[in-house]
């Protein structure tokens, strides 16, 4: 049976990725959190580690992954019986020996926003801590949730990680590209979603419903796509990333997202269906230079209007190929599943 650690287990990504693996059975689970234990998890061992929740970066999402439906946490995990351990990535000495015995490290924790030096002491400098003690345990494979974030600003469209150049934009994005080099030095896998939805997200759905009750109408027409998965769907690609055959994987970095992107308007009328009356677009068509002055009226940040008013499409097919999975449901059927927890965590928006 092999022994998986998950860190951010308690986090929005890390929970499901708990849960996934606990359906999939056969698998020893080590639930890495250093905030609060995953929901039925066994209690902590001594000095052994945790981790910051993974989230959105605002690099580029007011719109990002983040954590809680409308509660202020993440879904956590039901896995009786699976040891919780506990530590700190911005405190090096505190991961000593947690990755004795473990065979995969499924690395899902980020420090989100906060001061530069806080994102520089969990992403890059905690990351690398962490893979010297994977590298040190003998741990056979790592796996890194990072975040199409590192390549900043720009039009993408089907586009490939041998392709683009990252350029991030924010000290979470850098340090979180950082951290992806100590990943792929220590010769792990890296996974870059984009738009994370499901429960547990308080800032992609949120985000763009405060945006849509700021503005009077739509914005240039909402004609750019966008690439989008469900949060179940990412923890089975990480999963997958963590467990496959060592010949099946072609890549060391991988987008992942559902193959079919969605374009703006889709995912903003799907968003205004759940956002109650106030979301409800006028006839207006507005320029994105207007629209970022109504934004900024209301104080609301305007980085997310870049990635609604330019294609975010990253091409994900690979992923799901090497890994010999098939997608979930597309967009629209699958926030059918979700709209309900959506309508009532956006009561308090």
């Amino acid at each position: 049976m092999p022994t998986i650690m998950i860190t951010g287990a308690a986090g929005f990504i890390g929970g499901h990725v708990a849960r996934e693996a606990e359906r999939r059975g056969g698998l020893s689970l080590r639930l890495m959190s250093h905030r609060r234990p995953p929901a039925g998890a066994a209690g902590a061992g001594p000095a052994t580690a945790g981790s910051a929740t993974a989230g959105p970066d605002p690099a580029t999402a007011g719109p990002g992954s983040g954590s809680g439906f409308g509660h202020g946490h993440g879904p956590g995990a039901v896995v009786p019986g699976h040891r919780t351990v506990r530590a700190d990535l911005s405190d090096p000495g505190s991961l000593r020996g947690v990755c004795e015995g473990v065979d995969v490290l499924l690395h899902c924790a980020s420090q989100i926003g906060g001061t530069p030096e806080a994102n520089e002491a969990v992403n890059a400098r905690g990351t690398a801590a962490l893979m010297a003690e994977a590298r040190r345990a003998g741990v056979s494979r790592v796996v890194y949730l990072s975040t199409a974030s590192v390549y900043g600003r720009g039009a993408f469209r089907a586009a490939r990680p041998e392709e683009l150049v990252r350029n991030p934009g924010s000290p979470t994005s850098g340090s979180r590209a950082h951290a992806e080099d100590a990943v792929l030095a220590a010769g792990g896998v890296v996974l870059r979603p984009h738009l994370v939805l499901g429960d547990g997200d308080r800032w992609v759905v949120p985000g763009l419903a405060r945006i849509l009750r700021a503005l009077p109408g739509t914005v240039e027409g909402w004609a750019a796509r966008t690439s989008v998965i469900t949060a179940q769907d990412l923890a089975r690609l990480l999963l997958g990333a963590g467990l496959a055959p060592a010949g099946d994987l072609t890549a060391s970095v991988y987008h992942a997202a559902h193959p079919a992107p969605v374009t703006v308007r889709t995912l903003l009328g799907a968003v205004a269906a759940v956002a109650g009356p106030a979301a409800d677009p006028a006839a207006e068509d507005l320029t994105a230079v207007r629209a970022r002055e109504l934004l900024a009226a209301r104080g609301i940040a305007a980085q997310g209007l870049d990635m609604l008013t330019s294609d975010h499409w990253f091409d994900s097919d690979p992923v799901w190929r090497d890994l010999r999975c098939t997608p979930g449901p597309d967009f629209e059927a699958a926030f059918k599943e979700l709209a309900e927890g959506y309508r009532r965590a956006l009561l308090d928006i």
